[in-house]
């Protein structure tokens, strides 16, 4: 007779996704911006996109879509229309259970779909954007992280949050440091 242990702790063991390739350079894409339709999502990520373009960078077009719900993901035909229509996307808020992975989720099925994606989640939700993304093969898939609450917020606090996720998103995209112009600067050696 063959006696089995089972370990409790519930291990993911899932095959690693590639993430889409990072672009060379930030300037004249196209910006696809995700709302789950939380509240502040929206007007957090209208002030982060007003944050990149107050750092110089500039982009050919920003196109806002909103999902259906935001404890759900988007639907395949709104996550291949925005990976079809840009270049890169960003996509809000995780902070809290549900609309945190939800937002994980449509980031990594963008990022499958060949665009480089930036999901916002806030402090308190950090650990559970790193086990969602890892149980879908994609544990590169870094979050920009803002400092939580996001919901209760004013706008002048929600300019400040932007002003956190901003230069996280100029990296996560291009993978690298940038230059306030948005060009990439490589990482030197110390």
């Amino acid at each position: 007779m063959t006696d089995y242990i089972h370990d409790p702790c519930g291990v993911v063991e899932v095959e690693a996704k590639p993430m889409a390739p990072r672009v060379s350079g930030l300037l004249g894409l196209r910006l696809g911006v995700l709302s789950n339709t939380k509240w502040n999502a929206a007007k957090l990520l209208r002030a982060t996109v007003r944050e990149l373009a107050d750092e110089g960078l500039t982009l050919t077009s920003v196109t806002h879509y909103d999902k259906h719900h935001f404890s759900s993901d988007a639907n395949t035909e709104l996550i291949s229309r925005i990976a079809a229509e840009n270049d890169v996307a960003l996509t809000a808020i995780g902070d809290c259970g549900s609309c945190c992975s939800a937002c994980v989720n449509d980031a990594v099925r963008l990022e499958e779909a060949g665009l480089p994606a930036v999901v916002i989640v806030t402090t308190e939700f950090e650990q559970e954007a790193r086990l969602q993304r890892e149980s879908h093969g994609m544990a590169g898939l870094v979050p920009a992280v803002a400092t939580h609450p996001i919901s209760s917020l004013t706008l002048e606090q929600l300019d400040g949050r932007a002003a956190e996720i901003a230069p996280q998103a100029r990296r996560i995209w291009c993978g690298g440091a940038h230059a306030p112009n948005g060009s990439l600067v490589e990482f030197a050696a110390k």
